[in-house]
């Protein structure tokens, strides 16, 4: 995730929030299946700027990895309303995300460079902080929709036609030729 997180631990309001505890998850994990309601479809949409947010889903498994860090797997999956780039009209993408990060606590032997040959470790990056012992996957959830959407968006049949220029008119760099040609040019 990185410095380029859209949501800070300064950040006043998380518009989708759902926190668990490290403690609330059994050794044998637990999966959750979220469903955002239409209200905080809304904030969302806000936030990544979007002109609405239909669908908004993710499904995640949780397992610990030891007493201090969780891995967290799983999928976000929603439904955005753009405008097209090309045509500027209204149009809605699809967006799939997955998500595969390890939490742990600043003290874990995880979030340390040691042990990074352990089995259990599948990504060899330094895993996410875990502030006190919750996540909240709603923030996740709305973090990986975010890096999802497609800055571009753009219709399939859609084309870009630049505007006809009219042969006898001056093309636009016309006056920085006449500046190169000098002051005593003639036209």
């Amino acid at each position: 995730m990185g410095p380029n997180k859209p949501f800070s631990k300064t950040a006043s309001k998380v518009p989708w929030s759902m926190p668990v505890a490290l403690s609330a998850i059994p050794e044998d994990g637990k999966h959750f299946d979220l469903v955002a309601d239409e209200a905080t479809r809304a904030e969302v949409a806000k936030v990544a700027g979007l002109h609405a947010l239909p669908r908004l889903q993710a499904r995640f498994d949780l397992t610990r990895q030891g007493s201090d860090a969780l891995r967290v797997n799983g999928e976000v999956s929603a439904t955005v309303s753009q405008n097209c780039v090309v045509t500027l009209d209204p149009m809605d993408n699809e967006v799939k995300e997955e998500v595969n990060l390890v939490f742990a606590a600043p003290s874990s032997h995880l979030a340390g460079e040691e042990d990074l040959d352990d089995a259990d470790l599948i990504d060899p990056g330094e895993p996410e902080p875990l502030t006190g012992d919750t996540i909240d996957l709603g923030a996740l959830a709305t973090e990986f929709l975010i890096l999802g959407i497609d800055p571009y968006p753009r219709k399939p049949d859609a084309t870009f036609e630049p505007p006809a220029v009219e042969a006898d008119s001056p093309h636009p760099f016309a006056a920085l030729a006449a500046l190169k040609k000098g002051p005593d040019a003639k036209e």
